[in-house]
């Protein structure tokens, strides 16, 4: 029996990125068992995952004492391959056949293409999830029975200057699902973690009986289960919008600072929306102002609202992986202008 241990990310967004290395090897490793070790957020997004034998969680602790933990659990097995992604100590200390180290491309390039290069993969396997019966009775009960598909928005980031403003999350949300709206009736999902709870009441409060409140209420398990009910997921660059993409839903993230040329939802159904700012200006902002407001002000509710009617007309599955950045060539610190409608991935 094979053995194979997998060291991803400790980061929501990056572990979701890696499950497209982890389901190649599920394929690839026929009958092999899996150790996963992983950031205790992203852990339970793989507790389903054929072949798991054990899944460690890996909260940071002083002294690198995490990483001890996690080598005194490993050093004992004689492993038929490494995958570390975290480029560890672990990965080179533990006894194995083989070993594949993530390192960083030479050339930027969408993360799930860099992680398909620690294995020499080509074309990139997608992300997936492995989304268990558990998480589906929690998604019973979490949404009301009788809801349609509906409109899931995640308003918030795991940093404010991701955030677009709260006022036009709601109001973006009341023209999709109002009347002549393409999800004309529609209830709306709230998504956020819990600490950013708060940060998403303005939503809730402006939404009223049409909101479906799972703020605080999910882990990343039970959000992916709660959003492949979706008809379109839109929402700040974070976590929760690579795994709305990776549970197949249509998908909008909102680029501000950030690089989706790199980070941006992977997939046919994936689109993203940048500001008329340029993002090497507003990368100055930041770096003159670590508290810098303002960063995704320059995306209309009327970009951002075309997009979702042009998402949602276009059930397709093709596109070339790269056209979605064409106007942004990698490593150029700008973002484009305009809304980018074509699909990675």
């Amino acid at each position: 029996m094979s053995r194979i241990l997998f060291i991803t990310s400790n980061r929501l967004g990056d572990a979701v990125l890696a499950t497209g290395l982890l389901d190649h090897l599920t394929t690839a490793w026929p009958g092999a068992r899996l150790t996963i070790a992983c950031g205790p957020l992203p852990a339970p997004l793989f507790r389903a995952v054929p072949g798991l034998e054990r899944l460690i969680p890996l909260p940071k602790r002083s002294y690198a004492r995490h990483w001890l933990g996690l080598w005194l659990d490993c050093v004992t097995t004689r492993w038929d391959l490494v995958v570390d992604l975290r480029n560890s100590a672990v990965g080179r200390l533990v006894p194995a056949r083989r070993r594949a180290f993530h390192a960083k491309a030479a050339q930027p390039m969408h993360k799930v293409e860099e992680n398909a290069a620690v294995l020499g993969l080509s074309p990139p396997p997608a992300p997936r999830l492995w989304i268990d019966a558990a998480a589906r009775a929690e998604a019973d009960a979490l949404i009301p029975a009788g809801t349609g598909p509906f409109l899931a928005i995640g308003p918030t980031a795991n940093w404010q200057g991701k955030e677009w403003p709260a006022d036009r999350f709601a109001r973006l949300a009341l023209r999709l699902t109002g009347a002549g709206g393409p999800l004309d009736g529609a209830r709306v999902a709230v998504l956020a973690a819990g600490p950013e709870r708060e940060r998403a009441r303005p939503v809730l409060d402006a939404l009223g009986p049409r909101a479906i409140d799972l703020t605080g209420r999910t882990d990343p398990m039970a959000a992916a289960a709660c959003l492949e009910r979706a008809a379109l997921y839109v929402g700040n660059d974070s976590g929760l919008m690579h795994i709305a993409a990776a549970a197949g839903v249509p998908t909008i993230g909102l680029f501000g600072p950030g690089y989706p040329e790199i980070y941006g939802p992977w997939g046919p159904r994936g689109r993203v929306v940048t500001g008329s700012v340029p993002r090497d200006e507003l990368l100055r902002r930041v770096a003159a102002d670590g508290q810098a407001r303002g960063l995704m002000d320059g995306i209309t509710e009327d970009n951002v609202a075309a997009v979702a009617a042009a998402l949602l007309a276009d059930r397709s599955e093709g596109g070339n992986p790269c056209d979605q950045f064409a106007a942004t060539p990698p490593g150029s610190g700008r973002a484009t202008p305009v809304a980018l409608t074509k699909p990675v991935g």
